[in-house]
């Protein structure tokens, strides 16, 4: 007796917390088959991401291309931050949709694609180490959620409006999805939330953060950890130098700033001045192999030309490792919203491009210095730029966000001399050649 196979198409858009959240619906319907052709699938879930304009315009974009693409009677999907706050909307512009949740029942999309209801509660859904997740795009990294939510309140930022405030998983249950993982074979973690550095505070404990590198540190296994998204209020030097001194967690510093000069920090509602965030900058800097990325908002409101030469001049000056650009985008409920003072979106592109001219320089010296190194990297496969050539990064690196290394040749061979398939995992590579934007290695070793 033959049994019809069920397949689902994922798209998940947006920040790697909107991932995991899929990741969760996938293990909710892991009876169903995975397949990356939308045309043949009977589910569709679009996971969307309402951050920015730009966010809601891809999201709504992707929902119109599946409801076109799919097959007659597949039933669509639509969740995550977008459907959260535009619910109702959603319904009259899109009806072709046929399940509207937002970001609280990623745990009951099992229910609703049997029942062909939607659910939207009042309350923000947090994985924890009791839901099964399919990790996808990787055997060998996986990210955890440390909360959901944000104590912070930024001028630009409409998350905690549909997120509220931060709720914190407990230490207890991050380990054990840690150890779970780490069963199943993962080896290399991403720790991930709206304010990572504030992880436990609404649990009445203030170094949560701290507490949770300790413990993972005294499990003592062979893996790598990296912590993202700290926020300059909560992050303490104390905290710094546990992620120097720790024996799993790598000196990567993930801390977007927004901007430098007091008079935007304070219209920004970020909490902490110039002279903090070059405190904090300055003691990660001095850590042997640091690795620090932020990000910046540009064209916010106020932001005038002296305020814009002074980020300017500071990020030419301080020779970060990787920077991420923003424009700033109005959003209806936020303080910045009714702000005078605007920028033009021409003033704000200008900046951009001259900021970008900057990154694009420092990114190319950083690459030029790797030349002729010995390496740990991580690699991934084969690369999608061509099938000649495996992917890798180096083990620091956050997973595709800090760059690509192409391996074009190996010494892992076998008995007759042929190169071997590179598995996901470390090894030690040599850094041999840069060419535009692209370096290239030669695998000299499986760790």
């Amino acid at each position: 007796m033959q049994f019809s196979t069920n397949y689902l198409h994922l798209i998940s858009l947006g920040c790697t917390k909107n991932l995991v959240d899929s990741e969760v619906m996938l293990g909710k319907l892991k009876s169903y088959q995975l397949t990356p052709e939308i045309t043949k699938a009977d589910i569709i879930i679009v996971n969307t991401c309402g951050f920015i304009e730009s966010a809601k315009q891809e999201s709504i974009q992707t929902i119109l291309e599946a409801s076109a693409l799919r097959k007659i009677g597949a039933v669509l999907v639509v969740s995550g931050c977008l459907s959260e706050r535009y619910a109702k909307e959603l319904k009259k512009e899109i009806p072709e949709i046929d399940i509207i949740t937002g970001v609280g029942d990623y745990d009951k999309i099992d229910v609703m694609v049997k029942e062909l209801k939607s659910l939207q509660s009042q309350r923000v859904f947090l994985a924890t180490e009791s839901n099964e997740r399919v990790i996808i795009g990787s055997s060998f990294h996986a990210y955890i959620k440390l909360s959901e939510g944000c104590n912070q309140s930024c001028s630009f930022c409409a998350i905690p409006s549909f997120k509220g405030k931060l709720h914190s998983r407990t230490l207890d249950s991050t380990i054990k999805e840690l150890q779970s993982l780490y069963e199943r074979g993962f080896r290399d973690f991403s720790f991930i939330a709206q304010d990572s550095s504030s992880y436990l505070r609404d649990l009445g404990q203030k170094d949560g953060l701290i507490e949770l590198i300790k413990a993972i540190d005294n499990l003592q296994l062979p893996i790598s950890c990296r912590i993202l998204y700290l926020y300059p209020t909560t992050t303490t030097l104390e905290l710094i130098e546990t992620i120097a001194n720790s024996t799993c967690f790598l000196p990567y510093f993930d801390m977007p700033i927004q901007h430098i000069a007091d008079s935007m920090l304070k219209l920004m509602r970020r909490g902490a001045n110039r002279a903090k965030h070059i405190e904090l900058l300055e003691s990660m800097r001095k850590i042997p192999k640091s690795f620090i990325r932020t990000s910046f908002v540009i064209g916010h409101p106020g932001e005038g030309e002296k305020e814009f030469r002074e980020l300017h001049d500071f990020v030419e000056g301080f020779n970060f490792d990787r920077i991420n650009l923003f424009a700033y985008s109005p959003q209806v409920g936020t303080f910045a919203y009714d702000m005078p003072q605007s920028v033009s979106v021409k003033t704000t592109n200008e900046r951009i491009n001259k900021l970008n001219r900057i990154v694009k320089s420092q990114f190319k010296a950083h690459s030029k210095a790797l030349l002729g190194q010995e390496v740990i990297a991580i690699c991934e496969g084969k690369s999608e730029i061509s099938e000649y050539f495996y992917k890798a990064r180096l083990q620091p690196w956050g997973k595709d966000i800090d760059g690509e290394i192409l391996i074009n040749d190996s010494e892992i061979c076998d008995n007759l001399g042929q190169m071997l398939p590179l598995d996901e995992g470390y090894y030690r590579i040599l850094i041999t050649e840069q060419k535009q934007d692209f370096l290239f290695a030669r695998a000299l070793e499986r760790l």
